[in-house]
């Protein structure tokens, strides 16, 4: 919200505690790490110099574009999940531990999102929307048969797909919770979602576009090296720059919050039990200043390109290591 005269810093965006019943959060945990399981059994098949770099630069990038909530009607605003950028160039398996990178460090670091729920969070944003996108990417390339608008086609169309299929996942999970009835919140946040899946697809759209004017190698899923890695400290430095955005994030309340409010269950919300950099305002500095906001969203690109990078190495390690067993 607007206060003294500074802009707003990002509000938290994902699902918190106490909106889902600990039944639920347990299945959701049970199925998050199933998939992660899963997808580092497959990254570790596939897992190569080129994604080291790469996971950490878009768990970079991500972060600091979910920070910019953007408005949509009434109200309402939206913001990045990015599941469909990380799959279309790192493919849906390294795709899902970027996610998971970015997501888990938003609720541990940030509190933005619960504990308890942080599994739920982690399968509709980094293991569902990668999922989803994935498959609806690689449709839409294989009818345009290599033609270069399956690229902007099938990235739009996976974008907005996703971020639609995460908030059906999510008002399922809401409904089962007993939050509100499956008839109320599914059409409710189905139709928010559906306009701010379009702020998603324009988005990616606009990455893709950025990057196959400067670096089209990145994106041939494949095990081969790119060239050089001037390309990582630029995407880093793009990552960087967005922050400065940050404060500039729409002030209204984003699609789950919105719906949580216009249904009844916003007090059902529990505050997280400790803090670090809540609300991405970094402590320390003036309340709501754009300082402590871009500051914070420094602190936290930095955070999930490091965490990111360890990720890929180790995960490229014990791949290389594995085959040099079976070379034995």
């Amino acid at each position: 919200m607007l206060a003294s005269g500074v802009l707003p810093s990002p509000a938290p965006m994902h699902i918190p505690d106490g909106f889902l019943s600990v039944a639920v959060a347990v299945i959701c945990w049970v199925l998050a790490v199933a998939g992660l399981g899963v997808a580092l059994w497959r990254s570790g098949k596939r897992m190569g110099p080129r994604q080291v770099p790469l996971m950490g630069v878009l768990a970079a990038f991500i972060f600091a574009a979910q920070m910019l909530n953007f408005t949509v009607a009434g109200g309402t605003s939206g913001h990045l999940i990015g599941g469909a950028l990380a799959a279309i160039l790192l493919g849906p398996w390294a795709a899902i531990l970027t996610m998971t990178t970015v997501v888990s460090i938003q609720a541990l670091v940030f509190q933005d999102g619960g504990l308890l729920v942080m599994g739920a969070n982690i399968l509709n944003m980094a293991i569902i929307a990668p999922l989803v996108a994935y498959g609806v990417y690689r449709g839409v390339m294989a009818l345009a048969g290599g033609r270069r608008w399956g690229l902007f086609v099938g990235g739009f169309a996976a974008a907005w797909l996703s971020v639609v299929v995460a908030a059906v996942a999510t008002s399922i999970q809401l409904a089962f919770s007993g939050a509100s009835l499956l008839g109320v919140a599914l059409p409710a946040m189905a139709g928010v979602h559906v306009l701010i899946g379009i702020g998603e697809g324009l988005i990616t759209v606009g990455a893709l576009a950025f990057v196959a004017a400067a670096r089209r190698d990145l994106l041939e899923v494949s095990d081969k090296p790119v060239r050089g890695l001037g390309w990582a400290g630029i995407g880093l430095a793009i990552a960087l720059a967005v922050t400065l955005f940050a404060p500039l994030a729409s002030e209204h309340p984003d699609g789950l919050e919105r719906v949580a409010e216009d249904l009844g269950f916003i007090d059902l919300a529990q505050d997280a039990p400790y803090e670090v950099i809540p609300d991405y305002a970094l402590p320390g500095l003036s309340e709501g200043s754009p300082a402590a906001t871009v500051l914070a969203g420094v602190v936290g690109v930095l955070i999930v390109a490091i965490v990111g990078v360890g990720i890929a190495f180790a995960v490229s390690r014990l791949r290389r290591r594995a085959a040099s067993q079976e070379a034995r």
